[in-house]
């Protein structure tokens, strides 16, 4: 099964999503989109196929979106996709793309929305919350 993740270990959202695709018995491809961001086709695309705006797509509480000063009036999509390309950190996360579709995964739990095989057990997230029970059945 081709499931890829643009990951980043430092989130705990990111983490979570991870856990449970690999909590469907399947190792996805996993892209550290830090070091190795997506091509500005593939970025287009999943925001596109996500049904998002570029806007959507961007981490606006990065001080670095604020110091690039993208919230302002008249900055349009190739300017807000050039800066997610050149600075990574601005694109939110994580992506998910599998044979069901895109998500940006925020919350983590958007991911079952899109995994091709049902979870294999209980999840909860590390803050506590349960999102999956024993016979891996969705709780929300």
């Amino acid at each position: 099964m081709d499931i890829t993740i643009y990951h980043n270990n430092r989130c705990g959202t990111s983490r979570n999503t991870l856990e449970m695709i690999r909590n469907t018995g399947v190792e996805p491809t996993v892209v550290a989109y830090l070091e190795q961001p997506p091509t500005r086709a593939a970025l287009s695309g999943m925001i596109a196929k996500a049904g998002l705006t570029v806007r959507e797509a961007m981490r606006s509480k990065e001080a670095l979106f604020e110091e690039l000063r993208l919230d302002a009036p008249g900055v349009g999509d190739e300017a807000l996709l050039d800066a997610m390309l050149a600075h990574p950190i601005l694109i939110n996360r994580p992506f998910v793309v599998t044979p069901l579709g895109v998500r940006l995964c925020r919350p983590s739990e958007l991911v079952l929305d899109i995994l091709p095989a049902p979870q294999k057990g209980a999840f909860t997230k590390e803050d506590g919350e349960a999102v999956v029970d024993a016979d891996g059945k969705r709780l929300k």
